[in-house]
Formats: structure tokens, C-alpha cells, sequence
């Protein structure tokens, strides 16, 4: 179990409560299928995304961005129990799906770099380490099927 101090917790839900899921959601799963194009496999079904514009105007990835951080919120609201909380998830993307969970750590820092652009100079750097420390209880957690 991970532990959180009041202030990581008070980061995090800072983080949460100012967060525009839709263009956060888009912008940072557009550029983790253009910064590592290996990852658009698993995307076969959402059309054309041969280039980077393709992808950019996507609506269904600009769905699927902000349905992966509305799955960030369950991750929010059970902290102490993350693990658990993804068990259901790590198993769909492992037996079903079959993503290689390299891709959810990928993921991890497209989505930091984009809310530590739009956060600027507030994205300090307690704010950085309590964020990362966040996504990496969650990339592990739906990792957890794969060990």
C-alpha cells in the first residue's frame, strides 16, 4: 500500500478539480499515438490515423483521452486502494485487449507533460513529484495482470 502524505493528497485533488477532461483527455492521448506511433495498434478501429492532423481531429480519440481520465477519477477516489481498484481494468487490457504495459507508462508522462503546460509555472515541483507518484501507483496497478 501506498502512502500519502495530506499535501500529495491536496496536489492531486487540486489537479482534479481544475482539470478540463475533454482537452486534457484529447491532447494527451493525440500526442502519445504521434510521439510513439507504435502505440496506434491498439487503436485499429478508430479510424484513419496515418498522420499526425488524422489523429489530432479524431473524435473518437478525443473520446477515448477523456474516458481514460474519467478512469483517473476512480484511482482518485480510492488513493489507498488503487490496486484493487484497477484489478478489473489491468485485466481487460491484459487478457482481452492485450496491451503492452509499456504503453499505460507512455501514456503516463504524454499526460504530464500536457497538464504541466497547461498548469505553467504553478506545475512546481512538489506538484511534479506528487503527480508522477500518483501515475505510477496507477501504471502499475494496471500492470498488475501482466506479472
Amino acid at each position: 500500500m501506498v502512502e500519502w502524505t495530506d499535501n500529495e493528497r491536496a496536489i492531486i485533488n487540486s489537479i482534479f478539480s481544475n482539470l478540463d477532461y475533454e482537452e486534457i483527455g484529447r491532447k494527451s492521448l493525440c500526442r502519445c499515438l504521434i510521439v510513439y506511433p507504435w502505440t496506434q495498434r491498439y487503436f485499429g478501429g478508430f479510424g484513419n490515423l496515418y498522420n499526425a492532423e488524422t489523429i489530432l481531429c479524431n473524435p473518437l480519440i478525443a473520446a477515448h483521452g477523456t474516458k481514460i481520465l474519467h478512469g483517473l477519477d476512480r484511482a482518485l477516489k480510492n488513493m489507498d486502494d488503487i490496486k484493487n481498484t484497477y484489478a478489473e481494468l489491468s485485466l481487460l487490457h491484459s487478457d482481452k485487449l492485450h496491451v503492452d504495459p509499456d504503453n499505460f507508462r507512455l501514456l503516463a508522462d504524454c499526460l504530464t507533460v500536457v497538464i504541466a503546460a497547461k498548469m505553467g509555472p504553478a506545475f512546481t515541483v512538489d506538484t511534479q513529484v506528487a503527480w508522477q507518484k500518483f501515475l505510477s501507483v496507477v501504471v502499475s496497478a494496471l500492470g498488475r495482470q501482466y506479472h
